[in-house]
């Protein structure tokens, strides 16, 4: 079969599972794939001369109107959005399925939840993601970013706000107290000259910067981000 793919996570997956796609986004992070543009302006014109079989996409990382013109294009689209890290397991089986390959442990539905369940931890923490700044974002509960940190036992300190990634101010996050405000290097790259002014936000608080990949990218690299997460926050 011939897959394209047009969402970094999946395309990883893919690659996993064993199947090399024939075209990727250049925000893939692949390469020595061919890429098509990025996740947000696809050459759609050069993808289906590519003429794939399938093209993976998400309702996240892409947008409607470039799904729709490949549709028109007479191209077959697969959709994948898990928005927690239960909904991987199911996802990943999914993808593998679609592809025609065999579905990894522990991405079976029983071994999922048995691996679910191995790495609960009890709420102990209360944290904050920013995913941006100018202005300052950060993430609510339904976010497969905040799930993962709820299954290492991490509250989010944002969990109710209205809008899925909504904006804050430093004057927010320091009265809702985290204990750990996380800065991922992507969506934007914070680095350590960031941390100072959100330590001075939040007193008392560890500030760290982790991989957001290890973050945002659900899919085959859920088990081993769990445990890049769970030493850069252990105590």
């Amino acid at each position: 079969m011939r897959v394209a793919s047009l969402v970094p996570s999946a395309t990883e997956s893919l690659r996993a599972l064993g199947v090399e796609p024939i075209a990727c986004t250049r925000f893939c992070e692949q390469p020595d794939l061919p890429t098509v543009g990025g996740t947000k302006d696809p050459d759609v014109d050069a993808l289906v001369a590519r003429r794939p079989d399938l093209v993976v996409v998400n309702d996240e990382e892409n947008r409607r109107e470039d799904a729709d013109a490949l549709v028109a294009a007479g191209l077959r689209l697969y959709s994948m959005s898990p928005r927690s890290v239960e909904d991987v397991g199911p996802a990943v089986a999914a993808l593998a399925r679609a592809v025609g390959v065999d579905v990894p442990a522990p991405f079976d539905p029983a071994g999922w939840r048995a691996w679910i369940d191995g790495q609960r931890a009890p709420v102990s923490r209360r944290c904050a993601v920013l995913v941006w700044r100018r202005p300052w974002t950060t993430l609510r509960s339904d976010t497969y970013g905040s799930s993962l940190l709820a299954l290492l036992g991490f509250e989010n300190v944002f969990a109710d706000m209205p809008d899925r990634y909504p904006t804050t101010t430093l004057e927010d996050l320091s009265a809702r107290r985290p204990d750990v405000v996380l800065l991922p290097n992507e969506p934007y790259p914070f680095k350590a000259r960031h941390v100072p002014p959100v330590e001075a936000a939040a007193p008392g608080a560890r500030v760290a910067l982790v991989d957001g990949r290890d973050l945002f990218w659900w899919g085959t690299r859920t088990p081993a981000a769990i445990e890049h997460l769970r030493a850069a926050l252990r105590p």
